[in-house]
């Protein structure tokens, strides 16, 4: 399968989908590490399975703190994401399926749900989508020298076939 490529001002721009059931908490944090990190660099969207609608105020609130307003952001669906291009897909540990989504990584994060944690808690949940999207990000940038799959690549397989579930 040949991949078109997306480019911004002549560079290559990878594009990464996460993916949680409700894309109420723990995708649109990593979406929105992704853009504070990645900007220029990556195009980052988030969707999930049974979106619930709305974002946890919860998570717009734990972003705050970060400066990053989360308020803005709606919850998708997964299938608004069916047949396009991505270069990865992570799924946030919520054994959630993407069913036509088609990437040359996939990886699963065991990331736990915050929705109903402490403050203190919600907040360590959202250090550690942080630390994963930015050891994502330089993944990206470092040169793959051997065949094969990426070691953070799911199950060790980086050929273009639909994700399974987690």
């Amino acid at each position: 399968m040949t991949r078109r490529e997306y480019t911004v001002r002549g560079r290559r721009v990878k594009r990464v989908l996460f993916v949680c059931v409700e894309n109420s908490n723990r995708s649109q944090m990593a979406e929105a590490f992704a853009r504070i990190h990645g900007a220029g660099r990556v195009e980052a969207h988030s969707a999930g399975s049974r979106p619930s609608g709305r974002i946890n105020p919860k998570a717009v609130e734990s972003m705050r703190e970060v400066g990053y307003d989360l308020s803005t952001h709606v919850s998708k669906s997964v299938d608004l994401f069916a047949g396009r291009d991505v270069d990865a897909v992570v799924t946030m540990g919520c054994g959630d399926s993407c069913p036509g989504i088609v990437a040359p990584r996939r990886m699963d994060w065991s990331i736990p749900d915050p929705r109903a944690l402490p403050s203190d808690a919600f907040r360590q949940v959202r250090d550690l989508i942080e630390s994963k999207v930015q050891e994502l990000l330089a993944s990206f940038e470092e040169p793959r020298m051997t065949a094969g799959p990426h070691p953070t690549d799911r199950n060790g397989k980086a050929d273009d076939v639909p994700i399974q579930p987690c």
